[in-house]
């Protein structure tokens, strides 16, 4: 059933939450869902509630709700679904975490959550940002992955050539601007005419190559075109198609960071890349890219990412859409392409 209680009533003794009903198979299915209404927890010593006011929704989430290896444990069945939300502390026993203090952490796509000392969840300082939003967007994990990503993954050097796939995503639009802020040339593939105009137009790359409709020998021709002496670094979001057409295009020492494979993230059957032997030809390297890797210095990271944002060579866009009850809704734009900028659902 995907609604559980009357959306009607407000009932501060219950919370809403947006749990896995069953297993995806392939792209998922709003059957795959429910919404159901629950009574508040009841504190224990050290624990707070969290009132969630807005949940980050990104690709990494399909993967956390198939029962499979991953680096973290798959989302239980019958459980909220796992995200990264900014919400406020409505009740407290924990003396480290007052009623009213707003604050982020990685939690569910619910109302309220239940956070626990020691757990993921810090405080956060609103003066800072006009809009909380910015927490789950160009000051989070979203902005720390395209900066530690491009600057300890990819080390790049001025006057090199930046590729950047799904680069009018969240992430991807971030790469390319902190790479031109860098000396680099930026290239970026994106899907559809008007997303490869704000490329140009909005994130200020290079260059824009539309790989719809396109074949792996065609994107090859594409990049070649627009990077003849090939690329130094690439920053892929995307795989398939567009991961085998960068390798194809690689220079001596070239080095791959690899951010996500979201053409994949919904096939049952995992083609994987194809061209991998291009690594060897050109002594290139590929390194997987995990955020929570950096967390340690995500305020070196943001510190870094507010100088462009105040000297004006940043920009961002986020795409919000409005209670839960549109979660679904919500989640599968990430697939279809039809978010402007990085997802955030207001609860």
């Amino acid at each position: 059933m995907w609604w559980m209680g009357d959306a009607a009533v407000t009932d501060t003794t219950k919370r809403k939450r947006f749990t896995l009903a069953a297993r995806p198979q392939g792209v998922p299915q709003q059957r795959d869902f429910a919404l159901v209404e629950e009574a508040l927890p009841v504190l224990q010593d050290g624990q707070f509630l969290i009132e969630n006011r807005f949940a980050s929704l990104d690709p990494a989430i399909r993967g956390w709700l198939d029962d499979a290896p991953s680096y973290m444990p798959p989302v239980p069945l019958g459980e909220a679904v796992r995200a990264t939300t900014v919400g406020v502390v409505c009740d407290s026993r924990n003396p480290d975490f007052a009623v009213g203090q707003w604050v982020l952490g990685l939690n569910a796509i619910e109302t309220h959550s239940l956070g626990v000392a020691g757990g993921f969840t810090g405080p956060i300082d609103l003066s800072l940002v006009p809009s909380p939003t910015h927490f789950l967007s160009v000051l989070g994990a979203v902005g720390m992955t395209a900066w530690f990503g491009l600057t300890e993954v990819g080390q790049p050097k001025a006057g090199e050539t930046l590729l950047v796939s799904g680069a009018a995503g969240a992430v991807g639009s971030l790469v390319g601007q902190i790479g031109r802020s860098m000396g680099l040339k930026t290239i970026g593939i994106a899907g559809g005419p008007e997303k490869c105009r704000r490329l140009i137009e909005r994130y200020r790359f290079d260059a824009a190559i539309d790989y719809r409709g396109k074949s792996v020998q065609q994107l090859e021709a594409d990049i070649r075109a627009a990077a003849p002496g090939g690329v130094d670094v690439v920053f892929e979001n995307v795989g398939g198609a567009c991961l085998d057409a960068a390798l194809m295009n690689l220079r001596h020492g070239s080095r791959v960071a690899l951010c996500g494979l979201i053409s994949e993230y919904n096939s049952v059957e995992k083609l994987g890349a194809r061209n991998l032997w291009q690594l060897i030809v050109h002594s290139a390297r590929i390194q997987g890219l995990l955020v929570r890797d950096y967390l340690p210095r995500f305020a070196e990271g943001a510190g870094e990412m507010a100088k462009l944002l105040s000297a004006g060579g940043l920009v961002f866009d986020e795409h919000v859409d409005v209670g839960i009850d549109n979660a679904f809704a919500a989640f599968m734009r990430l697939f279809e392409g039809s978010n402007d900028g990085k997802m955030i659902l207001q609860l």
